[in-house]
């Protein structure tokens, strides 16, 4: 967790803002990376396998009311709110899909990481992004066909197939190799989290750079849905975690993993099925949640600590 904290903390976000600009003004330099997309998403979740703790994750599984109400959350509340803050901005029906779509993948690794610096539950964080993940493969084409169906044409097969793909079978290789290398695996564990964040960033500056042309003609609504969209997961989760009377370190962490997408697969999947303009709120998520992450982690901690003072026997 160490060589993680220190890579996203230090380097990840200044990092996804640098590549996005560079692909911005240099396209050509990410254009390159076109065929190799989905191996790289495959890579990141490849990582997730690596570093997922199964004895950690087991734990948290056993109390299995705080897992259903976030994965609930996860493929309620995103979604739709995706689906109006689109509908309400009258985006066009490429950049509405775009929203749409990421609006219905799972929660990010990067929010894991979010939540350890916040001082949140990080097995909780861990079991709900590895749960939601397992689910993606059904429910992320669906909830895009029943919410985009509307602007474009959805393959649900073809969708279906590239998240078992690019997520289910490389999660589970990764959390083979882990069981099967043992403690040798420790330099592997060490370098996952950098290998994933790495992909990430590669992809979602690809996107930027395919959708060169049209950066220099986009509305400024599309940017103003993102900002909401994120902001306000992050305001539901918690607000729907203390509904559940969740404690204070349970309420945090769902609300970073509620406002913390997966645009990565969002990307991913925009740019296999639909067109790079479908991918770009993808992009332009990824960035903005990872530089929102740090600053909702330091707010949110703090309320944690204060609610902690005021609510120290509270149980989840």
């Amino acid at each position: 967790m160490k060589s993680l904290l220190q890579f996203v903390s230090r380097g990840m976000a200044p990092l996804t803002l640098f590549c996005a600009l560079v692909a911005f003004y240099q396209p050509d330099i990410f254009l390159v990376f076109k065929p190799y997309f989905l191996w790289l998403f495959a890579a990141s979740m490849f990582a997730l396998g690596v570093v997922l703790e199964p004895i950690e994750l087991k734990t948290t599984l056993q109390t299995p009311k705080p897992i259903f109400v976030g994965v609930l959350s996860q493929y309620s509340i995103m979604p739709l709110l995706g689906a109006a803050a689109a509908w309400v901005a009258g985006l066009p029906p490429e950049l509405a899909l775009g929203v749409i779509i990421v609006g219905c993948a799972p929660g990010a690794m990067a929010s894991n990481v979010i939540v350890f610096l916040a001082g949140g539950a990080v097995a909780f964080s861990v079991a709900l992004t590895t749960v939601a993940t397992f689910l993606s493969p059904a429910l992320t084409p669906l909830l895009v066909k029943l919410l985009g169906g509307a602007y474009l044409p959805i393959p649900f097969w073809p969708m279906m197939q590239t998240i078992l793909l690019t997520v289910l079978s490389p999660l589970l290789l990764g959390m083979l190799v882990r069981k099967s290398l043992g403690s040798h695996a420790k330099p592997l564990i060490e370098f996952a989290p950098t290998m994933a964040s790495l992909a990430i960033i590669i992809i979602c500056a690809y996107a930027v750079a395919a959708n060169h042309d049209r950066l220099n003609s986009i509305s400024t609504s599309l940017f103003v849905v993102i900002i909401s969209v994120n902001a306000l997961g992050y305001l539901f989760g918690w607000g729907i975690a203390r509904f559940a009377n969740f404690n204070a370190s349970y309420r945090l962490t769902l609300a970073i993993e509620i406002g913390m997408q997966n645009a990565g697969l969002g990307v991913a999947l925009a740019l296999k099925h639909f067109s790079p303009e479908t991918a770009l709120p993808g992009a332009l998520f990824a960035v903005w949640c990872v530089l929102t992450g740090a600053g909702a982690s330091a707010w949110l901690k703090r309320r944690h600590a204060s609610e902690n003072k005021l609510r120290p026997a509270e149980r989840t």
